[in-house]
């Protein structure tokens, strides 16, 4: 009997331990909106990995692993996996704006000058291909970028822009995101259980 609860209470604590690293890592969102058609549809469901841009705070690393010392010169606040990439698919929030979140696509990066001119995206002078949009659909010319200085993308910052260019609020509107906001790159995408009840219920919406 004593063996059949320890083996109970070990794969409940197993149980629990899963449960945790799912919670800190992956999130799903549902699309609220058509702004990364064709890529993204309306009330589409997301899979976003939370770990893909970890930071890790190596000042505080310091004072809660016993023995750490981080290296002298290096910055307290570093990246611990990546940093997003151009292409990547993201959701964030607005810093300063309300709680909603955005899913849309990375397109400048840090240091970067980025120019839209007759639909197409310029990256420091060089045209960026992007084979995912649909040209059908052509924004107007635009040579500066609100918001942002002489149109170039701050340190730790991501100029996104959304797929469908002529039905979406991006970097043209509010400049650069920082990186800090960035909750994590879309894992995947499946279609939801849509004619289940209150099933969208369980998921947090990005537009």
């Amino acid at each position: 009997m004593a063996l059949i609860v320890r083996e109970l209470m070990e794969a409940l604590v197993l149980a629990l331990i899963v449960l945790f690293v799912i919670q800190i890592s992956v999130q799903n969102y549902r699309v609220d909106g058509h702004s990364m058609e064709p890529t993204l549809e309306d009330a589409q469901f997301l899979m976003v990995n939370k770990l893909s841009y970890l930071r890790m705070d190596l000042d505080r690393l310091d004072n809660l692993v016993p023995f750490w010392d981080s290296p002298s010169g290096t910055a307290s606040y570093t990246p611990f996996a990546g940093s997003p990439e151009r292409g990547d698919v993201i959701v964030f929030q607005r810093a300063g704006g309300s709680d909603m979140s955005f899913v849309k696509r990375v397109i400048g990066l840090p240091g970067e000058r980025v120019e839209i001119r007759e639909g197409h995206v310029f990256i420091d002078g060089e045209e960026l291909e992007e084979p995912y949009l649909d040209r059908s659909d052509r924004v107007g010319d635009m040579l500066c970028i609100p918001h942002t200085s002489n149109c170039r993308v701050g340190e730790d910052e991501y100029f996104v822009l959304g797929d469908n260019r002529t039905d979406s609020q991006d970097s043209r509107s509010w400049g650069s995101i920082r990186e800090d906001d960035i909750a994590g790159e879309v894992w995947f995408t499946y279609w939801p259980l849509c004619d289940a009840p209150h099933m969208d219920t369980l998921f947090d919406a990005c537009e």
